[in-house]
């Protein structure tokens, strides 16, 4: 069988890239054939499955990007022509998908926002219902099926939840230079991931544990968000200890993974968007780090409260102050909840998740 993922690039650097990365060499290692059609980019040489360049690009979202994808077809449906199978990764591409298929299976995962959002826009709205009414949908939580189905009444999502390469995060990493307890947050200073909560939350953190650091990695592409982030850590005093250190090589995270002594995100619904799943509590649970969510959204899928780590209501700073002083000054309470979330976390390896995926294709294809 060979399949196509629909994805804009297959790497380790973001949600949809990071899926198709995982997937399709969970996939590969079952027997399964799996070729990436990706935006026209600069392919890296380390990549373990081919990709064809061929698709607009998707992040950030240019304007007229629906039209774009339309456009691109022709050389999509040559690209696509000896798959088997389509697996749209990244939802904006569904439509260009469903218009190459022909008679061949569909394939969408909704990873959270995306599907509810695009078959609400008022204009685009219906092309893309016509897209995925006939697509065989992926929902990577319950509580994403749930709203894939309000959306678009009919449709009956398959649950597969996210994985975790879990042995990536045991390899060792370089040790990074830390200056106190460190918590660590990792998808980017956005309004959605809650940074300004965190930081809100590690002041008063601060009044019990003085020396604790707070550290962000990921991009940083909201220029506007970002300026109000950095005049909030001055006004509250937090410039040495609020670390905005961006996108980092996979080295430096698995290091900061590693060694920082908790993983708290205190994930929001902002809008119309949500937390689909988290798969960075996954890999944090890998890591054998206790980890700090918040309820209302996929988060509580993947961490078990109270077992794996805590979860408190959106936005409400002290109750995430007060989560992460506890996780802070309770040595043995820290211990036990990152050791039961590294057991966890094995039996969420992308191996058992490709399985699943392949199972639904072998049915689809039946």
């Amino acid at each position: 069988m060979r399949v196509g993922f629909l994805t804009p690039e297959v790497a380790s650097s973001y949600g949809w890239a990071r899926y198709a990365l995982e997937l399709a060499g969970a996939l590969q290692a079952l027997g399964v054939e799996v070729v990436a059609l990706t935006r026209q980019h600069t392919i890296p040489p380390d990549i373990p499955i081919p990709l064809r360049p061929v698709l607009p690009s998707l992040v950030p979202q240019p304007r007229g990007f629906l039209a774009r994808s339309l456009l691109a077809g022709n050389r999509t449906r040559r690209a696509a022509q000896d798959c088997d199978l389509l697996h749209v990764i990244a939802e904006p591409y569904a439509p260009l998908a469903a218009w190459i298929a022909g008679d061949r299976p569909l394939v969408v995962t909704a990873h959270g926002t995306y599907v509810p959002k695009l078959v609400r826009r008022r204009l685009a709205g219906p092309l893309y219902k016509w897209a995925l009414a006939d697509a065989h949908l992926i929902a990577v939580s319950d509580y994403t099926a749930a709203q894939v189905r309000a959306a678009l009444p009919g449709a009956d999502p398959t649950v597969i939840r996210n994985g975790v390469h879990f042995d990536r995060f045991q390899v060792p990493a370089p040790v990074p230079v830390k200056h106190g307890p460190t918590v660590l947050a990792s998808g980017g200073v956005k309004e959605r991931k809650g940074t300004h909560l965190l930081i809100e939350a590690l002041a008063q953190v601060r009044e019990q544990v003085p020396d604790a650091q707070l550290v962000v990695t990921g991009r940083q592409d909201n220029p506007a968000y970002l300026d109000e982030v950095r005049a909030r850590i001055t006004r509250l005093g937090l410039e040495g200890c609020v670390h905005l250190v961006g996108q980092i090589p996979e080295a430096d995270l698995l290091g900061w993974y590693q060694h920082a002594d908790l993983f708290a995100l205190p994930s929001l619904n902002v809008g119309d968007k949500f937390e689909g799943f988290g798969l960075v509590f996954l890999e944090a649970s890998a890591s054998g780090l206790p980890v700090v969510g918040t309820t209302g959204s996929g988060v509580e899928e993947a961490v078990i409260a109270g077992e794996t780590g805590l979860l408190v209501p959106q936005d409400d700073a002290p109750a995430l102050a007060g989560a992460i002083t506890r996780l802070l000054v309770d040595d043995a309470l820290r211990v036990r909840m990152g050791t039961t979330g590294r057991v966890y976390a094995q039996t969420q390896d992308w191996s058992a998740v490709a399985a699943r995926v392949l199972a639904l294709y072998e049915q689809i294809m039946r």
